[in-house]
């Protein structure tokens, strides 16, 4: 609810500091007192737009700031937490708004900025005005499909409907980005398949490249390699020979000679197999480089194919058995295609159908509700001196292009106010004291249903005795179980108030300054003094006490 609102510099109020209780509270005050830049106020923190008119004369800027106790799983914190705006745990939302005289503004929610658009979206759940400035709630079309649904009470079914579109979507968009990848896979198949048969026959190994490259420099300094090769076959014969010719010698005085000659003897043969295998080595390393096979041309023309294929594909050279793998992967999606279009298919006509039901289900509950809704709003049309007008609620079918996640119609509340006459929008035949008191006998309806403060302003226009009783006697109700203020002008409807605000006008000895100020009437006899003058005007007499003291009970 709403706790506390400061003002300070808007238009006529200098500085203002209003605490809020809950229950019913009524604002009164003489016409033109400034009730109205109390709720201009109240929607700059609800994102209305912001006009340097606001501004107090000779002031640089204006701020409005409003305090909220909100409970722990309120639409409006959850709806905060996905913009990724935290409010600690038990702490206040704090909503401030500062206008400048350029016409622009900033806003903040507990000193984090925001903008204008943010307090637009929660402000429905923070604050409901309704009268004749309204312009959202009753009077805006779309809302009316959450007004008879909060009057069905239906949260599962709703939200299965939800659930169910949200699903059958997702897989809309899943069937639509598989086609489109297929469609453009199919556009590159002849590609694919061309690509995946020259690198499938060049046979790409991983670390081909640098073997290449070792290979191609050895190859250009061929005879050289050679030469040396064969030099120093020549002399390890010579020294193999001459070690052959150490180990015989010492191996026939073996058995005179002991152990120390022993092991000269194994040294000698273990380094004659040495000979034996480097000479090997260096003989195959010949034959290698004499093989046509391993000609400088044949090098250069496997290195230049590799890199060829690998600029085509935009890849290094080792990573084409990789991009072979991928090119293998898009022509199994290719041939497999349709079995998996199919599926997919299939299972978005099942959510469809899943859809279907249980829009049709709220659909039938809607229907029913509808009459119902109809038949209580009009009982309690008569007492608010509405009896001639009729409430209808019309529900259609939507086109499937418009289905959403509230289902599949369009809800739209008409009234006819006069007898013989259609029924229409409430903004084209209802007046603005009028379009409250609806408003107010849907709200009585609804009963509990919604987690805003309620604002009724000329909810009492053109009314008074029985009907404006009638009036105060169902605000009183709604004020049991929700913050309610209405801005009154019936002594009926602020006597049935649990607090009460006066708004007066308070101007300066030489009448330069005029501001506009809030007394809270603390006492059962304050309150009994102002509504004796709502009753008797600017002279108040006894009867006018006695008869506000009959009001009040």
């Amino acid at each position: 609810m709403l706790q506390t609102l400061s003002i300070c510099n808007i238009v006529l109020i200098d500085r203002l500091e209003l605490e809020f209780e809950s229950g019913l509270t009524a604002l009164t005050g003489e016409t033109g007192a400034g009730k109205s830049i109390l709720l201009d106020s109240l929607s700059l923190i609800l994102g209305a737009k912001a006009e340097s008119s606001l501004i107090r004369k000779g002031e640089e800027k204006a701020w409005v700031i409003a305090e909220f106790s909100l409970y722990k799983a309120h639409p409006v914190l959850v709806h905060l937490a996905e913009c990724e705006i935290e409010i600690e745990d038990n702490a206040p939302l704090i909503i401030r708004r500062v206008l400048s005289p350029d016409g622009r503004s900033k806003a903040f929610i507990n000193d984090q900025p925001v903008s204008a658009g943010i307090l637009k979206t929660i402000g429905p759940d923070l604050v409901e005005i309704h009268g004749q400035y309204d312009n959202r709630g009753l009077l805006d079309p779309a809302a009316h499909i959450n007004y008879l649904d909060d009057f069905i009470n239906t949260p599962q079914l709703n939200a299965d409907v939800k659930e169910n579109w949200t699903k059958w979507r997702q897989t809309c968009e899943e069937l639509n980005t598989l086609r489109k990848t297929i469609s453009q896979d199919q556009e590159q198949e002849s590609f694919i398949r061309q690509s995946l048969q020259e690198i499938e026959e060049l046979a790409p190994i991983t670390g081909e490249e640098e073997e290449l490259s070792q290979k191609r420099d050895s190859l250009k300094h061929r005879e050289q390699i050679l030469d040396a090769c064969r030099e120093a076959l020549g002399l390890m014969e010579e020294c193999e020979d001459k070690t052959s010719q150490a180990w015989r010698a010492l191996d026939r005085q073996l058995d005179r000679a002991g152990k120390t000659m022993n092991d000269a003897v194994d040294i000698l043969d273990r380094i004659g197999a040495e000979y034996q295998e480097a000479g090997a080595i260096i003989t195959s390393l010949i034959a290698d480089m004499q093989d046509e096979d391993q000609s400088l041309e044949n090098v250069d023309d496997r290195l230049f194919a590799l890199r060829a294929m690998a600029r085509r594909h935009h890849c290094l050279v080792d990573d084409l058995p990789a991009k072979q793998e991928e090119l293998t992967i898009s022509l199994s999606r290719i041939e497999s295609q349709d079995d998996a279009l199919s599926a997919l298919s299939n299972q978005a006509d099942i959510l469809r159908q899943a859809y279907i039901d249980c829009a049709n289900a709220l659909s039938k509950s809607r229907q029913e509700a509808a009459q119902k809704l109809d038949q209580a709003v009009m009982a309690e049309l008569g007492p608010l001196k509405l009896e001639k007008a009729k409430f209808i609620t019309q529900l259609s079918s939507l086109d499937e292009n418009e289905w959403g996640p509230s289902g599949v119609d369009h809800v739209r509340f008409a009234v006819a106010t006069n007898p013989g006459s259609e029924p229409g929008p409430l903004n084209k035949v209802a007046s603005g004291g009028e379009m409250a008191r609806i408003m107010l006998a849907i709200k009585v309806i609804l009963g509990a249903e919604g987690h805003a403060t309620l604002i009724f302003d000329e909810v009492d226009t053109g009314i008074g005795g029985s009907t404006a009783d009638a009036v105060g006697e169902r605000l009183a109700r709604l004020g049991k179980t929700r913050q309610i203020m209405v801005v009154t002008h019936s002594p009926q409807v602020a006597a049935r108030a649990a607090h009460h605000m006066v708004v007066a006008k308070n101007e300066s000895e030489n009448s330069a300054i005029t501001t506009t100020n809030v007394r809270k009437l603390p006492s059962h006899q304050d309150r009994k003094e102002e509504i004796a003058r709502m009753l008797a005007g600017a002279q108040i007499s006894d009867e006018a006490r006695a008869a506000a003291a009959k009001l009040m009970g």
